[in-house]
């Protein structure tokens, strides 16, 4: 908590808020509480004890800023979709591994098993099962009961 009459040190306006009207709230606030705000880098550097013109543009740009990045990742993602590009990770279960997982759970081999022999995490053989087919994810034992 700052104390009346304190300062508040913050790299950029932008660290107020996620757009322009959370950021002039936090500023009101601030100022209302007798907090002065020293702003480090940008345009508005500097110390501000109140609204100021370029207090409101600095954080109307920084939220021009913030949809001009978003509009540009989610172009490139789409653009790398078009062209058969998918981002994250790439899969750790290929057809081998499948085959193998699919196989030893018919022969009755519990998942955690599985995934310690496999080297691979539970919820990738339980995932895999699941997508494989609902039935195969039983074990014999269980599907014999049902």
């Amino acid at each position: 908590m700052i104390s009346p009459g304190g300062m508040l040190a913050i790299h950029e306006v932008d660290r107020l808020g996620r757009n322009l009207l959370e950021g002039l709230i936090v500023l009101n606030d601030l100022f209302q509480q007798g907090i002065a705000v020293k702003v480090l880098a940008g345009i508005a550097a500097g110390e501000h004890t109140q609204r100021s013109f370029i207090l409101d543009i600095a954080l109307a740009l920084s939220e021009d800023r913030r949809r001009d990045i978003s509009a540009k990742t989610k172009n490139g993602l789409e653009a790398a979709r078009r062209n058969g590009r998918v981002g994250g990770r790439r899969p750790v279960v290929d057809d081998d591994k499948r085959a193998a997982i699919l196989a030893r759970r018919e022969r009755g081999e519990s998942i955690r098993t599985i995934a310690n022999n496999l080297g691979i995490s539970i919820g990738v053989v339980h995932k895999t099962l699941t997508l494989a087919s609902p039935q195969i994810e039983q074990s014999p034992k269980q599907a014999a009961k049902t």
